[in-house]
């Protein structure tokens, strides 16, 4: 059995211990496996750039973040445009395929990744795909393993920026990764105990922002914290057309959506507001314990998957279950954050605005 394997896209915790749980799996349950681990993403694959595995080489990396054979982005939009020496990218894909002689492709990815895994697919390859993201915005699956990390790591900011806000009674944003989607912000903000959640599917007014901090200052609470996510759009922007908003984007001074929301409450209000920015950090260390336990049931699905020679799914889980999806069913499809959900409504109940019009 000759199995490939690559990480697609941005890192993020447990991916070693993802492609740990598919190898030791495939070791265990077969007398003859070999695993190719194609190195940077996608380019190792149409570069013919990989390493043959060892056994050994997956052991020790349960608890290693990042990736132990490196990850580059290939944005779907030019996959069928020539690489930066000529090379056709779907072509040296599937020629590195076939020249291998591999009975599968294993890709630990996001979304941008899956749409070229589901496209590989359909030109015939044989593959099974696992859930990695920080934003948990894959559709098909209730969970990804790289969240609940990321989770960890977004709400210590926030904790640790609790006692300097209380101490000069400020107000704080803390800008949370997530362009798309507000799952990260939403689960950090929460359990960080933040008062204001704001995330890119409820459109946010700067008006009604600031009346919540003087809200809270009429309650005697002399700091407000912000949790907002990267992605995080004004109503007045939200108002726009794609091109529009590409176009105004160009006249932005500010680095960044906090940047942009202190500057505004410091002109409305004549306060001090400060911004906390985590960045990469929320995707980079040491996994999660909770995290490890879940890249490693994905990756014992996934080898299942290939020991069936059940291919062209993604391995997911559905009510609390682990299943599989089709990858047409997955690929360029985002989960958001439906404003009804649950804990939105769970975190309002607790007193946090996510600044929406009743």
């Amino acid at each position: 059995m000759k199995i490939g394997m690559l990480t697609s896209g941005g890192d993020c915790q447990s991916l070693n211990a993802a492609m740990r749980g598919v190898a030791k799996t495939l070791y265990n349950n077969s007398n003859d496996v070999e695993i190719y681990g194609f190195l940077d993403g996608y380019k190792g694959m149409i570069t013919k750039n990989y390493k043959l595995m060892k056994e050994e080489d997956f052991s020790g990396i349960l608890t290693e973040g990042g990736t132990i054979l490196g990850t580059s982005r290939t944005p779907f939009k030019y996959i069928n445009e020539p690489d930066e020496e000529g090379r056709d990218k779907v072509a040296g894909m599937i020629k590195t395929y076939k020249d291998l002689k591999l009975d599968c492709l294993v890709m630990l990815g996001g979304n941008g990744s899956h749409k070229t895994a589901a496209l590989l697919s359909q030109k015939g390859l044989n593959v099974v795909t696992l859930p990695k993201t920080i934003d948990n915005d894959i559709e098909g699956t209730e969970m990804s393993f790289g969240f609940q990390s990321a989770i960890d790591v977004a709400t210590r900011t926030i904790d640790e920026i609790h006692t300097t806000a209380a101490s000069h009674s400020r107000v704080f944003i803390v800008e949370i990764m997530g362009h798309k989607t507000g799952w990260l912000t939403l689960h950090s903000g929460i359990a960080g105990g933040a008062d204001i959640i704001l995330i890119p599917e409820i459109p946010y007014n700067v008006d009604e922002v600031l009346n919540t901090i003087r809200k809270r200052e009429k309650q005697g609470k002399k700091f407000t914290i912000i949790a907002m996510a990267e992605g995080a759009i004004s109503d007045e922007d939200a108002k726009l057309s794609k091109k529009e908003l590409k176009e105004k984007r160009k006249t932005y001074t500010f680095p960044s959506v906090a940047y942009q929301l202190s500057d505004e409450l410091q002109k409305k209000a004549g306060q001090e507001v400060r911004v906390t920015i985590p960045g990469h950090v929320q995707r980079g260390g040491i996994p999660s314990a909770s995290d490890r336990i879940l890249a490693t049931r994905i990756g014992v699905e996934a080898a299942g998957l290939i020991l069936r020679k059940d291919y062209g799914n993604m391995v997911c889980i559905k009510d609390g279950k682990f299943s599989k999806i089709p990858l047409e069913e997955v690929a360029g499809k985002t989960k958001m954050v439906n404003v009804d959900n649950e804990l939105i409504r769970q975190a309002e109940s607790l007193g946090i605005s996510l600044v929406r019009k009743a």
